[in-house]
Order: structure tokens, then C-alpha cells, then sequence
């Protein structure tokens, strides 16, 4: 682990696990970043997934260097019945702005290989948030009520303004719909965005919008939701940065898996500080202060911060 361990809940403090209450979860890692490893690692978490199962994929701007490898995810896809990724418009103009130019971007990027479900493409649905301290429902992409569980299946690496962008990103914005739901999460008015990004809400504010998201989808999904983080071409920048992406500083690590969405995004920031070259996507997570994103989780009661790591090489 880090030396950095300044304990409290402001997102610029890395928590060690000595400082961290509660119970425990399971989390599972491999080093074997190949298609087998990745089936290995999902077959102890997808029992869980039962009837038509969403797999909520990042599938990155135009020519993105970092997304995950068409041919992992396809391998892992065609072992799911009745499965389709899933994925929402942008809030900012880019690849994925419009659903015409998405599914045009899914083309370029490679995903044909099965159905791409643009869940907002023909409207919204409210989902509503249990015990939310900014929100009582968030608006997510009317697709999302068609489906019976969801795969999130997270590229980890780091992100502009969340800092680092885990399972809870994945869910958080990539759900909520292109014009009114990822507004809600950013805290911006959608018929008024700030043209400048670095006036907008941030830090504390983002990572608690981005729990209640996330919980709202949680929440939906009930036991029929499991977790995998690939970590690998961890840039600071995320895939929505598409060929303006950073190139990653720090090597590869391999995938966790776990029903717990808190203990694998944890775990995942653990195995980061545990690393000697993590300098720069470190620095990208506290200067956002994006740990602040595993202790609202961990106030939302979502899952546990102490994990049980089993390896499985």
C-alpha cells in the first residue's frame, strides 16, 4: 500500500484498509488479462445474472486506444445468453452525442459483433433513489427497465473530473440518459450548460450525485447485478477522451470481479496505490478528490470497503 494514508472523507485521502469498519466481501483477481481469465473471473460472479441480461460496456469514442479489446469482450458476451451491451448518449458533443452518430461510432470501434442497446435512444425512465441525500430519482435511459440483470463490465482508469472511473462511473453516467439524467449527476442545468467544464460542480458533490445514480440502478437490479474491473491501459484520462487520451504510466494489473460494488471499486484504487508507478493516475484521483466516490458509497450503505481477495492464478 501507499504511504498516503490521511485518514477522513474528503475525496483527496486515500483511506488505508487498518482505517477502514465494517464488514467484509469477496473480491476476485487474476493477472490473466486474456479471454480466459476473463471467463475464469466471471464464472464466480454470473450465477447471479438470470433472463436478459444488459452488459453495461464503456464502448469509447472513435478509434479510442484504450478501450477494452473487441475480441475480450466478445468471447465473454457470447458465453451469456439472451445478453446485450448496453449504452447511453453523451451529455458533451462528441462521437456519441446523438444516437445516429453512436451507432455510427459503435461501428467504427467494432462492436457489431452483437446487439448495442442505446437505452435512451427512444426517451427516459425516473428511477427512484432510496435515501438519497441530492436526489429522489434520477433519469436513466428508458431501455434499462427491459432487462431482468446487468454485467458491468468497467474499463478502470482515470477520469477528468471523477478522478478515476470504476464500476460506480460505469453505472453512474453511463446509465443515466444523454440530456437530462447526466446533467442531474454533473449538477448542471441541461438547457444551460457551462461551456467552460472547469466551472462545473466537482469534487465531493460529483462523487455523491455519482453514488445516488448508481444506487438508483443498484437498487433496480437488486442480487441480479455483478461487477468486473479490467485494469489494463490505465490512462488518466477515460475512454470518452477517445485518441486525446494520455498513455497510461503505470502497468498493467489484470481483472477483480465481485457482487459488491464498493469492495471491487476499492479494491481496484487498493491494487492502484499498491503499485510504484502510480504517480500520475494518483494524482489525477485526489486532485479530484475521486476517493470521495468509495466513502459515499460506503455511506449509502452500498456495499464494503474490506474485501477478502482471492486470487485465482
Amino acid at each position: 500500500m501507499s504511504d498516503q494514508k490521511t485518514p477522513g472523507t474528503g475525496g483527496d485521502h486515500y483511506i488505508s484498509y487498518e482505517e477502514r469498519t465494517g464488514g467484509e466481501s469477496t473480491v476476485y483477481f487474476t493477472k490473466d488479462l486474456s479471454a480466459e481469465g476473463l471467463h475464469n473471473i466471471f464464472q464466480k460472479v454470473g450465477g447471479h445474472l438470470t433472463g436478459k441480461v444488459a452488459v453495461k460496456l464503456h464502448t469509447g469514442e472513435k478509434h479510442g486506444p484504450n478501450i477494452l479489446p473487441r475480441e475480450l469482450v466478445k468471447a465473454l458476451q457470447q458465453q451469456i445468453p439472451d445478453s446485450t451491451i448496453v449504452e447511453t448518449n453523451t451529455l458533451y458533443q462528441g462521437d456519441r452525442y446523438t444516437t445516429e452518430e453512436h451507432l455510427d461510432t459503435l461501428k467504427v470501434n467494432g462492436w457489431t459483433f452483437c446487439p448495442v442497446d442505446i437505452m435512451d435512444a427512444e426517451g427516459t425512465v425516473n428511477l427512484p433513489v432510496r435515501h438519497g441525500k441530492h436526489f429522489k430519482e434520477v433519469s436513466m435511459g428508458k431501455n434499462i427497465v427491459n432487462y431482468d440483470s446487468m454485467l458491468v463490465l468497467t474499463h478502470f482508469k482515470g477520469h477528468a473530473m471523477g478522478g478515476f472511473g470504476g464500476s460506480m462511473k460505469n453505472l453512474a453516467i453511463g446509465c443515466a440518459d444523454g440530456r437530462i439524467g447526466k446533467a442531474q449527476v454533473h449538477g448542471v442545468d441541461k438547457d444551460n450548460l457551462p461551456a467552460d467544464w472547469n466551472v462545473w460542480p466537482g469534487k465531493e458533490l460529483l462523487m455523491e450525485n455519482m453514488a445516488e445514480s448508481a444506487k438508483a440502478t443498484i437498487d433496480f437490479f437488486g442480487k441480479h447485478i455483478v461487477y468486473i474491473n479490467v485494469l489494463r491501459r490505465m490512462s488518466v484520462d477515460c475512454d470518452c477522451a477517445g485518441l486525446s487520451a494520455e498513455e497510461p504510466t503505470i502497468p498493467d494489473i489484470g481483472i477483480l470481479a465481485s457482487t459488491d460494488i464498493l469492495a471491487i471499486d476499492q479494491a481496484s484504487v487498493d491494487l492502484v496505490y499498491a503499485k510504484e508507478s502510480n504517480h500520475d493516475l494518483v494524482e489525477r484521483m485526489e486532485s479530484r478528490h475521486g476517493l470521495h466516490q468509495l466513502t459515499a458509497m460506503h455511506e449509502l450503505k452500498m456495499g464494503n470497503d474490506k474485501y477478502e481477495l482471492i486470487e485465482l492464478d
